[in-house]
């Protein structure tokens, strides 16, 4: 199975890499369209400032090559919210696959922004979340958030419920970081690779 990780300047891409080597997959990193368009499944990891990662993703046309993909894509934290249409990060516009919109989390003064540390995922659908207990604790560093809709397969409360993992068709995203999230990151990503 050929499993490749786009590389861009916004991956968190290293971590990546060892989870997948844990679970016995290898991963060829590239930013070629013809290597990309090849490969069986396609991971697009993300971490740091919309803006700057959709100019990175500009830089070799990559932002016209993923919305065409047809083999399962799993976006990963700044990943997912690059699938989306918008991002309130420096008014960016992302890739259109989902049509939502990413927004900041409004401060309330009591909890963090931006949430990091482990919090817990429920709702859980899709074959992405096979076997994955519902309320299994996940990894997750962000300050922007999907809003609850259509495509949620996965939800968290952190401010207020948002959607933490997003599916359609073959796209798939993750707001928290599997690669980091303990057991139910490593059994998404095996589901992920049976897809």
């Amino acid at each position: 199975m050929k499993v490749v990780i786009i590389e861009y300047n916004a991956g968190n891409i290293q971590s990546v890499r060892y989870a997948m080597e844990r679970i016995g997959v290898e991963t060829i990193l590239s930013n070629d369209h013809a290597t990309i368009q090849s490969a069986d499944k396609i991971i697009f990891p993300g971490v740091g400032e919309a803006g700057s990662a959709m100019k990175s993703l500009e830089q070799n046309n990559l932002h016209l090559l993923i919305p065409t993909l047809k083999q399962p894509l799993l976006g990963i934290c700044v990943g997912m919210q690059l699938l989306c249409k918008y991002s309130e990060e420096n008014d960016t516009a992302c890739l259109g696959v989902f049509d939502m919109p990413v927004n900041k989390f409004e401060s309330t003064g009591v909890l963090k922004i931006p949430q990091m540390g482990w919090n817990t995922i429920y709702d859980l659908s899709s074959p992405l979340m096979q076997d994955v207990p519902e309320e299994s604790y996940c990894y997750f560093v962000h300050s922007y958030y999907v809003p609850h809709n259509q495509y949620a397969i996965a939800a968290t409360n952190y401010i207020q419920p948002y959607a933490s993992a997003i599916h359609k068709n073959n796209f798939y995203g993750v707001q928290f970081h599997a690669e980091k999230s303990a057991q139910a990151g490593e059994k998404i990503l095996k589901n992920f690779i049976a897809l």
